[in-house]
């Protein structure tokens, strides 16, 4: 197995507060490794040191998840990863955007093409898609997080995750993403609208799922790819909704065909 290639930690500024971030450095192309909400960057453990002699790899976590602090006013995901841009000096770069990151990421490519070399969406999702509101899960998330239920949470987050293994990386991510969900409370703002613009978008894409994958993911993900130009879907077999976890030598090679 290859090892996480230790990197630059900083500190930087966002509104809200700050954020952690690690940058391998070297000269290589720049790409931004972005978090699930389901997790936080120790997700990207496995890939960095598969792709750290070839790219200049930079992950954050975002306010609240992981290494940096709660937040202390208001923010947006699309606002944080132009931020952390600005602040490492990176005018163009390649994102890889996981689950919940995928809307802040199309965000940019939508709204500064000029920013985004290739856009990588692993299982992705946006906040302004039609999520059905009869899934189990959407029902049983509401009454579990009122209820303040952590440890509910953390179980009906492997349940819907995992399915490929509740392992203790998977747990840990899970475990991790239920803190930050209380660390963010109502801070964390909506980005602008993003599904019904993905067929403007301009940079070279492709899109991850696993074929274990929770449903409401996979029909998601599905019409996200069908809806951006010339974006390939890929389905990588046995694993669930945690790719970095599950196929990560898969993945580092999904991202090396189109980050360049």
């Amino acid at each position: 197995m290859k090892g996480v290639h230790a990197g630059m930690e900083l500190a930087i500024p966002v509104a809200g507060g700050e954020v952690w971030a690690e940058d391998t450095g070297g000269d290589g192309p720049p790409l931004v490794l972005m978090h699930p909400g389901w997790g936080d960057s120790a997700i990207w453990d496995l890939l960095i040191g598969r792709l750290a002699a070839r790219y200049r790899v930079v992950r954050y976590d975002a306010p609240g998840y992981g290494r940096s602090p709660a937040p202390a006013a208001p923010f947006t995901l699309s606002g944080v990863l132009a931020t952390v841009l600005d602040h490492l000096g990176l005018d163009r770069a390649a994102l890889v955007a996981h689950s919940g990151s995928g809307g802040p990421a199309i965000c940019l490519a939508l709204d500064q093409p000029g920013r985004v070399s290739a856009l990588i969406l692993v299982a992705p999702g946006t906040e302004d898609y039609a999520w059905p509101q009869d899934d189990p899960y959407v029902a049983e998330f509401g009454v579990l997080f009122e209820a303040d239920d952590r440890e509910g949470l953390v179980a009906l987050g492997l349940r819907t995750w995992a399915a490929a293994g509740a392992d203790p990386a998977a747990r840990a991510q899970i475990r991790s993403a239920v803190a930050a969900f209380f660390a963010t409370g109502d801070l964390m703002r909506p980005d602008p609208p993003a599904y019904p613009r993905l067929g403007k978008i301009k940079a070279p894409s492709v899109l991850a799922i696993g074929d274990l994958d929770y449903p409401m993911v996979r029909d998601c993900a599905e019409r996200i790819a069908q809806a951006i130009p010339g974006c390939r879907l890929i389905v990588v077999p046995g694993a669930d909704h945690l790719l970095p976890l599950r196929a990560p030598d898969a993945l580092a090679g999904i991202i090396g065909e189109l980050a360049r």
